[in-house]
C-alpha cells in the first residue's frame, strides 16, 4: 500500500520518522513521502530522516504549546495553508492513502491532527486515515483529557482511525515513560509491514494481499486496530498449519494495538513468510476462526511473501469502536476532563455539563 505520512507533534514526528526509516531499510518502497509538522523547533531538529515544517512561530516562537491542545488547534488552523503547501510534491499521484500520525495526549498533535485531517479530506481524492497513539494509564490527567477530546474529533474527520494504546506494546513492568523508544519501534515494524503488504516483496504468494483489501477493511470507518505475532516456521508447510493458527490467535487476542478489541465490522488476516512455508489450509482455517471471533462476515485473507525464517500474522480490524477498552479509556478521559475543569471553573458548573466537547 503506497502511503504518504504526515506526523503532527512530537510523538507523531518520531513515529513518522521510524516508519519511513523502517520502510527504507526493508526496501518495501511503500512510503512515498513523509513530513513532520510541529510547533516546537527542537523536536523537529532531532528528526533526520523526514522533511519538517514549523508552525505557530508567530504565536509560540518555536517553543511548543505546552500541552494546550486548544492552542494546537488554533495554530494548525492559522497555518493550514502553509502546511498544505509543504505537501506539494510529497503527496504524489502514486499515494493510495494519506496517514496523519499523532500522539493524542500532547498539545500540537492532539489539537492539530484533527484540523489537518479535515483539510486534507477537502484537497485529496484518496482515503485520509489517522494513526493515533493513546496515552497510557499512568500518564497525567492532562494527557487523558486531551486524548479524549482529540479522539472524539479525529474519528469524526478521518476515514478511519488506527489506534495504538501506549499500554499495549511495551514490556511488563517497564514504565511507559521509559518505553517510548520501544513502543515507537514496534509501531513502525507492525504498521510498516501492513503498508508493505502487496508491495515490493520476495517471491510470489498464492493469494497476495493488495492495497484495495486494506482500504476495504478500513471502509467501515470509526476505529481500527492492528495485531501482530510471529513464530519460527518449519521448512515443511504442512507442519505450519498449527503455527498459522497460533500466530493468528496471538495477533488478535494478545498482540493488538488496542487490547481486548476483538469485535469488529470487518477484518483482514495477512500471513507473512516464505511462500513455500505458508500453509494454505492453515490460512483458511485461521480466517474462519477470525470470522467467528470478530463476529464479522467481512473477513479477508491473503499472503505476504517475505524472506524470513518465521511465520507472522497481521490482523487488521475495521469498525472496532465497540471495544470495552475504548469505553474504559473514554470514561478515564471524561474523569480527567472533569479534574481539569475543576481547576479552572466553579465546580458547580460540572453538574450541568461534563461532556467531552469536540475541539472544533
Amino acid at each position: 500500500m503506497k502511503v504518504a505520512l504526515i506526523g503532527v507533534g512530537q510523538a507523531g514526528g518520531k513515529v513518522t520518522e521510524r516508519l519511513a526509516r523502517f520502510d527504507a531499510e526493508m526496501g518495501f518502497e511503500a512510503v512515498r513521502g513523509a513530513l513532520a509538522v510541529n510547533s516546537a523547533k527542537p523536536d523537529l531538529q532531532s528528526l533526520q530522516f523526514v522533511d519538517t515544517q514549523l508552525i505557530g512561530a508567530d504565536r509560540v516562537n518555536g517553543h511548543g504549546v505546552g500541552g494546550d491542545n486548544e492552542l494546537g488547534t488554533e495554530i494548525m488552523q492559522s497555518d493550514i495553508q502553509q502546511v498544505l503547501g509543504s505537501l506539494d510534491g510529497r503527496v504524489t499521484s502514486s499515494a493510495e492513502a494519506i496517514f496523519v500520525v499523532a500522539g493524542l495526549g500532547g498539545g500540537t498533535g492532539s489539537g492539530g491532527a484533527p484540523v489537518l485531517v479535515h483539510h486534507l479530506q477537502q484537497v485529496y481524492d484518496v482515503p485520509v486515515y489517522a494513526l493515533g497513539i493513546l496515552p497510557g494509564r499512568n500518564e497525567g490527567s492532562l494527557y487523558q483529557a486531551n486524548a479524549g477530546r482529540s479522539l472524539k474529533t479525529i474519528v469524526r474527520e478521518a476515514d478511519s482511525t488506527l489506534l495504538v494504546d501506549n499500554d499495549a506494546w511495551h514490556e511488563q513492568g517497564e514504565s511507559v515513560e521509559g518505553a517510548f523508544e520501544t513502543i515507537n519501534e514496534r509501531i513502525a515494524q507492525r504498521v510498516g509491514l501492513l503498508f508493505a503488504a502487496g508491495e515490493a516483496v520476495e517471491g510470489v504468494g498464492e493469494s497476495v494481499v493488495d492495497s484495495s483489501e486494506i482500504i476495504n477493511t478500513l471502509r467501515a470507518g470509526g476505529i481500527a486496530a492492528l495485531g501482530y505475532a510471529s513464530e519460527a516456521a518449519s521448512d515443511d508447510s504442512s507442519e505450519n498449519v498449527r503455527t498459522a493458527m497460533t500466530v493468528s490467535r496471538q495477533a488478535l487476542l494478545t498482540g493488538t494495538s488496542l487490547p481486548d478489541a476483538t469485535t469488529a465490522d470487518s477484518a483482514l488476516l495477512v500471513i507473512a513468510g516464505e511462500p513455500d512455508k505458508i500453509p494454505r489450509k492453515g490460512v483458511e482455517k485461521a480466517r474462519r476462526w477470525l470470522e467467528d471471533e470478530t463476529g464479522s462476515m467481512q473477513v479477508r485473507g491473503g499472503d505476504f511473501p517475505l524472506d524470513s525464517d518465521r511465520l507472522g500474522a497481521l490482523v487488521l480490524l475495521g469498525g472496532a469502536e465497540r471495544s470495552a477498552r475504548i469505553d474504559e479509556f473514554m470514561e478515564r478521559a471524561r474523569e480527567a476532563n472533569r479534574e481539569q475543569e475543576q481547576d479552572r471553573t466553579d465546580p458547580a458548573e460540572q453538574l450541568v455539563d461534563d461532556r467531552l466537547e469536540n475541539l472544533f
